[in-house]
């Protein structure tokens, strides 16, 4: 219990002394200081009437600006953390021992202007949440028992709130319709490039923005737990865990700080010379630079987002490119989950064209992935579609409505089955495929028949997974029929097939293989949620199921394997980039070093030299923040 107060003591003095505005004063103080004593010695210390004159800036900043670095250092030293910056404090104390006062200020400068640097960098790199954040509204408008309009700010809506969407604004919670009729542009949130009519009974996602008609939603959910803050809360977990990857960096850090502070004591024993002593811990001080792993890994999360790719764990940007066996699931990774309407087995009362126009003209209120092949079916026929006065689509209820008059149900056998048995010798027999009923006031309609069709470029992804991306096995693995599953693998070329796989089945078989190698895991379904949490790295498609973005440590809502692609090539720079600022600024420090247990550098020149490289090395790994352009081998449609 004491442990964890005193954690908690260390912490929350962690927090303060490295915030942010902490650090812009100190820097502040810092180039006050130096001015003021540049100033001086310009002046002259006999016009000032003291020789020590141009050292009482410094000695001001060591109080002002030593005072809490040290405090800093002192802190990781009780957390066991001996770091680079380490070597930092060592040579601030001695300067400050020897008498090189100026040495010891840059010291300061470089260890301060690295933080601001790496605020300022971090803020330019996760541009994506905070560009998320002001797409948000501050207020919403509450439509009151009497009718009147009343703007509350997001955290008072409550669940059964009736709000008002005015024209181009954006839905500030989920909800469902329940006056006006219109449209939204949900592109933002899902990808997909077209707005989604609403009607009364048609859901609303937060985050979408409203057309030209004015809405009133009922708010299904408060503000903090709808689809857009959840967007918001993942992105801003992916920016705060810290990832694998910095720990190496701490790592090299901590073998490096003693090899360096044990050089600097042989060169200062040999040489006799306490500044060589100095001058090799000043140059040896590379913290900022490992500022440089974080700024790429947050570089890396924001170029995703831009592509439409959410981060959860950053840890998957360091893994990938180690990755060398593929697992994918089938229905909405590798096929596109919308089936083409291939067949239409009308019942002896009513026309294919009516109950398919009947259909089209609800499916258009609908998110499900049969909704857009009955409609591409009816506009390829060119039917009419007919005014729909409500809608309604509860989970594992169907799809219900009123269009043309007529009252109109779209199901599945097995619950029509259920509630009227007597309607079984009026349905076709089962088929390979998927399948849909439709009703008619009531009565048999027609059954709809689907098929699911290969992504465009899934051939093209799979065959070049191995060339390059240097995976040495592809496999596919579902819970469909084995007809379907191996039409679907001999099809995309994928040489390793398993079909009717169950939940538990999958998961056996991503363990196994990434007890043998690494494993990308990707697919869409809730059944391929623990599959994703076993594998080396797990990838969502799609936007349908919370639990499986919760185990996935990437999900693309729109589910392209172009964008996946575009993820790989994203690591792979990440991963370039980042070993060129780490052993790029190593190796100058070290060369650095040399040149300093040589006498050629003195501590005022090795603490600019240090500078200098460090900077180097953070605007290295913001470069790909400033990237536009992924260059993937797989273009989307």
């Amino acid at each position: 219990m004491a442990k964890h107060a005193a954690d908690t003591v260390l912490e929350r003095l962690d927090s303060t002394l490295s915030a942010p505005g902490l650090n812009r004063a100190i820097l502040i103080v810092t180039l006050c200081a130096l001015i003021a004593h540049f100033a001086v010695l310009w002046l002259g210390p006999q016009m000032i009437g003291s020789v020590h004159a141009p050292d009482f800036p410094l000695f001001v900043l060591f109080v002002f600006g030593g005072v809490p670095i040290l405090a800093q250092l002192a802190l990781k030293l009780l957390r066991r953390e001996m770091g680079a910056d380490f070597l930092a404090a060592i040579a601030f104390v001695t300067g400050v021992w020897l008498g090189e006062y100026l040495a010891a200020s840059l010291i300061i400068l470089m260890l301060t202007g690295g933080q601001v640097l790496e605020s300022f960098a971090m803020r330019k790199a996760s541009s994506a949440l905070n560009a998320l954040a002001r797409r948000m509204p501050s207020i919403a408008h509450r439509k009151t028992a009497r009718g009147e309009i009343v703007d509350i700010a997001l955290d008072d809506i409550e669940i059964g709130d009736q709000i008002a969407v005015f024209p181009h604004e954006t839905a500030p919670v989920d909800g469902t319709v329940i006056d006006g009729h219109g449209s939204m542009d949900e592109s933002y949130l899902t990808g997909e490039p077209y707005v989604v009519a609403k009607a009364p009974g048609t859901a609303v996602l937060s985050g979408a923005i409203n057309g030209e008609a004015v809405l009133i939603i009922r708010a299904e959910k408060r503000a903090r737990d709808s689809r857009y803050a959840q967007i918001m809360n993942v992105m801003a977990e992916a920016e705060q865990k810290r990832p694998h990857i910095r720990r190496l960096g701490d790592q090299i850090g901590a073998w490096f700080a003693p090899a360096a502070l044990l050089f600097a004591l042989l060169v200062g024993y040999l040489s006799g010379d306490s500044s060589r002593f100095l001058a090799v811990l000043v140059v040896a001080t590379p913290c900022p630079l490992l500022i440089a792993i974080p700024i790429t890994v947050m570089s890396a999360i924001s170029i995703a987002a831009r592509r439409g790719i959410v981060i959860r764990d950053p840890t998957v940007l360091e893994r990938l490119p180690t990755c060398q066996t593929a697992i994918f699931d089938k229905t909405g990774t590798l096929t596109y989950g919308r089936p083409e309407l291939v067949e239409v087995l009308p019942g002896p009362e009513f026309s294919g064209d009516l109950v398919l126009r009947l259909a089209a003209s609800l499916e258009r209120y609908s998110k499900h992935p049969l909704a857009s092949a009955v409609l591409t079916a009816a506009r390829d026929r060119t039917l009419p579609l007919d005014d729909v006065s409500h809608a309604s689509e509860k989970p594992g209820q169907g799809l219900s409505g009123q269009a043309d008059g007529h009252e109109v149900a779209v199901t599945h056998r097995n619950k029509l089955m259920k509630s009227d048995p007597d309607i079984a010798a009026l349905l076709p027999e089962t088929a390979a495929g998927l399948e849909c009923v439709v009703l008619i006031d009531g009565k048999y309609g027609a059954t709809f028949r689907f098929r699911d069709t290969p992504r465009a470029e899934g051939e093209s992804f799979v065959g070049h997974l191995g060339d390059i991306h240097h995976f040495k096995k592809v496999m596919l693995v579902s819970g469909d029929r084995e007809s379907e599953v191996s039409y679907l693998s001999d099809l995309l070329g994928i040489p390793e097939s398993l079909a009717s796989q169950s939940p538990e089945q999958k998961v056996a078989i991503v363990r196994a293989e990434t007890a043998k190698a690494p494993t990308l895991f990707m697919g869409d379904g809730i059944n391929d949620a623990p599959a994703l949490a076993v594998a080396t790295v797990g990838i969502a498609f799609g936007k349908e199921s919370a639990v499986t973005a919760d185990a996935a440590g990437a999900v693309i809502p729109e589910a392209s394997l172009a964008t996946v692609d575009e993820l790989l090539h994203i690591s792979m720079a990440m991963r370039r980039i980042l070993l060129q600022s780490v052993i790029g600024g190593m190796v100058l420090s070290i060369v650095a070093m040399g040149f300093a247990a040589g006498g050629y550098i003195t501590p005022v020149a090795g603490a600019l030299l240090q500078e200098g490289i460090d900077v180097i090395a953070i605007l290295n790994a913001l470069r790909l923040a400033l990237k536009h352009d992924i260059d993937a081998d797989i273009m989307a449609e």
